[in-house]
């Protein structure tokens, strides 16, 4: 069966995109969090997540002058702080304090993992990419930390627990359920 096509304007249509909250810079030093739907997974092996952070925004330079971000996998209990972190500027707001999040210790990197995030994936930065509009920060995992409750056996991720947040058509959705395969 052939189907017609609407031709659509070329832009980011791409969906749905995985929110995450970036944190940056260090403890004892500008603690940051941006809130990015332009990640993903990069590469495998070594494992690599890409980040695309505008260079105005205050987060590129914590990136640019540590060499280091986590990304912070945020659930459905967080999407109050998750939306706040991506409307305010670390430059004018101590975001942890504002949205009540917890600033913890990286097992490899100098930047904070958020303690309410289930899943924290620590990030030092092997390569950044001038794009256009975004750098492109590529890092390597070098640590992973994940809340007790959504680990199964094995160390696997349990992602029904996780209930992760999606952005698609400027709005924020969740995951539905697994597709059952014969």
């Amino acid at each position: 069966m052939i189907i017609n096509k609407e031709t659509l304007p070329v832009g980011t249509v791409l969906f749905p995109l995985p929110v995450v909250m970036v944190s940056c810079g260090s403890l004892e030093k500008d603690a940051n969090i941006i809130t990015i739907a332009w990640t993903g997974t990069v590469c495998s092996e070594p494992p690599m997540i890409a980040v695309g952070v505008r260079p105005e925004r205050h987060s590129h330079s914590l990136i640019k002058e540590s060499g280091e971000f986590v990304v912070n996998v945020p659930d459905i209990n967080t999407i109050d702080a998750t939306e706040l972190c991506g409307v305010l500027s670390g430059r004018d707001v101590d975001k942890f304090a504002k949205a009540g999040l917890t600033a913890g210790k990286g097992k490899k990197v100098s930047a904070p993992i958020i303690q309410e995030c289930p899943l924290n994936i620590e990030c030092k930065v092997v390569e950044t990419i001038s794009l256009g509009s975004h750098d492109l920060f590529i890092g390597e995992v070098v640590a992973v930390q994940g809340s007790p409750e959504i680990i199964v056996e094995n160390n696997k991720l349990d992602i029904a627990k996780i209930v992760p947040i999606v952005y698609a058509g400027g709005e924020y959705w969740t995951l539905g359920h697994k597709v059952e395969r014969p």
